[in-house]
């Protein structure tokens, strides 16, 4: 008898709900006539989900810079990340290559970025606080981004002081601003990001609860959908089915018996 209880010990699973995101189609997922009726059935809750406007940015931004006044820094420096996200809106991830969006204490932010990728950027900064007014200042391949960061902060009249680094900005990326910036001092900016971020709005609190509502949802579906003799990847695509189906990205890890004790999972086939 598969029960509840067996269900809960197969494994772990741990998924991730894109709030906010666009609905996402049956690409890599079982047709509908093919899956579940469990998952089937599930409408979609995407509607639900009100994206963070323009005016709650200007608000974040606000707030930072409150906090940096507060913690005696003169512009906090954010690359790609969750946080960049936060405060300005634009989805930036990975590479090599410098993108950085930098809020003075006083006045508008602006953002460096390479040349070619200046069209994904003005797209993006279009919805936006600064909206098509964005401040952009491009690079090419034989150009520093650092020394174009840092003309900006001194157009900005800060040439010393503090400059917060968001936690998560590549070394690389500190680095090179540290040595084009010289006589400013390059500190954490996590008292301002954690100052932004660890206080939830009451939108944001509704975007939660709306997560958890789809991921119970989602796992309430796969477990009246699981059968025995189902291997692990079996349940991970109802899981990312069910997830789709109630508009939203999401996915599980899934293991099974001895290897539950792998931290990050198995390629081994289980059942």
């Amino acid at each position: 008898m598969f029960s509840r209880r067996t269900f809960l010990r197969i494994g772990t699973l741990a998924a991730s709900v894109g709030i906010g995101a666009r609905p996402v189609g049956k690409a890599g997922n079982p047709e509908d006539k093919e899956l579940p009726s469990s998952i089937a059935d599930l409408k979609s809750l995407h509607d639900q989900a009100k994206p963070i406007t323009r005016e709650e940015r200007i608000a974040r931004q606000e707030k930072a810079r409150q906090l940096m006044q507060a913690n005696k820094l003169d512009a906090m420096l954010l690359a790609e990340g969750t946080s960049l996200n936060y405060f300005s809106g634009v989805r930036w991830w990975g590479g090599e290559r410098l993108f950085a969006m930098v809020l003075p204490a006083k006045g508008a932010p602006f953002y460096v970025c390479p040349a070619f990728e200046e069209g994904r950027a003005r797209e993006q900064l279009a919805k936006a606080p600064a909206g098509e007014e964005a401040d952009i200042r491009t690079w090419q391949e034989d150009e520093s981004p650092y020394l174009r960061l840092a003309q900006g902060l001194k157009d900005h009249g800060i040439t010393t002081g503090r400059l917060g680094v968001e936690e998560t900005m590549k070394f690389v990326f500190s680095e090179g601003i540290a040595s084009a910036a010289p006589q400013a001092s390059m500190v954490s900016a996590t008292p301002i990001t954690a100052g932004c971020r660890m206080v939830k709005s009451d939108h944001e609190i509704e975007l939660m609860r709306l997560a958890a509502k789809v991921t119970l949802a989602a796992y309430e579906a796969t477990y009246r959908a699981v059968k025995e003799e189902m291997t692990q990847q079996q349940i991970e695509d109802l899981v990312a089915a069910a997830h789709g189906k109630l508009g939203f990205s999401g996915g599980a890890d899934v293991q099974v018996g001895e290897f539950t004790a792998f931290p990050h999972g198995s390629v081994t086939p289980q059942v």
